[in-house]
């Protein structure tokens, strides 16, 4: 690990002793740092001590790995970063709740050894990719949590066709609709009524939002799959949205969802693990009977 690019967004005080010890580690083992410029313009103040360079979009093939500084969301960002390049990321959690951010704050030092001592492996995570008519996600229509469509605030339920494999499988009279993939089923898609699927199963969940019909329920299909969806309404608002980022649309649109051809690399550091995850962040096992 030559060459490290660090991203984040805004840094809570609480975590600045943390970060500065993380710097002085990557220093003293004479790393190059390179700090995203979203970090820097929500961190200026706190990183002025520093005289670190800015990332270069460009140059993403000269990175090693990136550190992302927050939590889920801040990974999930990361990876807009990252593309096609799939260069690892490692996930730091100054935030609250994360699966993807598994590495404390209280660990960096520990975390750092492991990663420079090679006690990690990289876990590769299926991507789901979104095909418009439009580019509406300026080349990056990607998501590794979910891709969802969702009606706004002010507007009505939606009606919206899905097809699996070009094949009518329904047509759902909702909220919304997400199609989630393992690592999204921890995220929207638990939160409405969606399985929980371990990482690396080749399956993709279709989870309604507030369905209409209450025999509707979510639908595990493999990841091999093409789901075609259509939003009928011609003057429905409503959102398309891949992760935390999301579009207004008007009107009615084609969308094709199916697996990426490329994945996200997460880098997994020796004695983490999804089981682990979910006892802690789930709280499971946390019964007086066991």
């Amino acid at each position: 690990m030559k060459r490290l690019a660090i991203h984040g967004l805004d840094i809570n005080e609480s975590s600045y002793d943390y970060i500065a010890g993380l710097f002085k580690n990557l220093i003293e083992r004479k790393t190059e740092i390179v700090l995203t410029d979203a970090l820097l313009r929500a961190n200026r103040d706190f990183l002025s001590r520093w005289d670190f360079e800015k990332f270069d979009p460009g140059n993403i093939a000269d990175i090693d790995a990136f550190l992302s500084l927050g939590g889920d969301g801040t990974i999930l960002d990361t990876l807009t970063l990252v593309g096609r390049e799939e260069t690892p990321i490692l996930g730091i959690n100054t935030g609250k709740l994360g699966f993807l951010a598994t590495i404390a704050k209280e660990q960096i030092s520990n975390a750092m050894e492991l990663l420079f001592h090679g006690n990690y492996s990289i876990d590769k995570r299926t991507l789901i990719s979104l095909e418009t008519e439009k580019d509406l996600f300026n080349g990056k229509s990607y998501a590794l949590n979910e891709f969802s469509i969702l009606r706004r605030e002010t507007s009505s339920m939606i009606v919206i066709r899905a097809f699996l494999n070009g094949e009518l499988l329904n047509t759902y009279w909702a909220d919304g609709l997400m199609v989630a993939t393992p690592t999204g089923s921890t995220g929207y898609s638990l939160s409405c009524g969606g399985p929980i699927l371990v990482p690396h199963t080749s399956n993709f969940v279709i989870t309604p939002v507030s369905p209409h019909n209450l025999n509707v329920r979510p639908l595990i299909v493999p990841d091999v799959s093409e789901l075609t969806f259509e939003v009928e309404s011609s003057d429905t608002n409503y959102l398309i949205a891949l992760d935390s980022r999301s579009i207004p649309v008007t009107g009615s649109m084609m969308l094709k969802v199916r697996k990426a051809d490329f994945c996200a690399n997460l880098i997994k550091i020796e004695g983490d693990n999804f089981i682990d995850t979910l006892k802690n962040k789930l709280s499971w096992g946390l019964d007086k009977r066991n």
